[in-house]
């Protein structure tokens, strides 16, 4: 047997043994949550890109739910914007909101986009807020204590989903893309 067909046997033994999953998870969603260090490393990037490719050809439908708190850290900075984190949640003001839609929906999710179509797969980017995908609410804030006694913080547009729909996100999938969603709510 030459050198070329001994190097195939073990990638043949990989797609066997992952055959059951395959079928087992065709034509379902698979919602990733994306962000912290995988997004701030290239290589990390395009292998989650990759695997979101490769989940597609096999007939997955992956969902791709992104963050990018670090990158609006630093256009923050940039704008002379100190971030304010409480107990790890991020204190966003009206201000702090249009530089985290503005990084997110613009630049982030469309980095995004263009790293997967330019690794052939073909990608939709979208926002919560459209179609009403993410319904929210705002967080209630931590209870501190302050030298009044216990204080509750207001996060200001922070949010929690309180409702998905995903219709938008089934139409996008089912044309055959894959939807990549900024985590901003309505």
């Amino acid at each position: 047997m030459n050198q070329e067909a001994m190097r195939s046997i073990p990638k043949a033994e990989v797609l066997v043994e992952a055959l059951p999953y395959m079928k087992a998870f065709s034509g379902k969603y698979f919602v990733i949550k994306y962000g912290g260090q995988a997004m701030v490393s290239s290589k990390l990037m395009e292998s989650v890109v990759l695997d979101l490719i490769l989940l597609k050809y096999i007939g997955v439908k992956p969902v791709l739910v992104h963050g990018g708190g670090k990158e609006v850290n630093l256009v923050m900075e940039k704008l002379g914007k100190k971030p304010n984190f409480v107990n790890g949640l991020r204190v966003t003001d009206d201000e702090t909101m249009e530089i985290v839609e503005m990084v997110l929906m613009g630049k982030v999710n469309q980095h995004i986009v263009s790293l997967i179509n330019r690794h052939g797969g073909t990608a939709v980017g979208l926002s919560g807020r459209d179609a009403g995908i993410l319904q929210a609410r705002r967080k209630e804030g931590p209870i501190i204590e302050s030298d009044d006694g216990l204080e509750t913080i207001d996060l200001g547009r922070v949010g929690e989903i309180i409702q998905v729909n995903p219709s938008l996100i089934h139409t996008v999938s089912d044309s055959g893309y894959i939807p990549v969603l900024s985590s901003i709510g309505a």
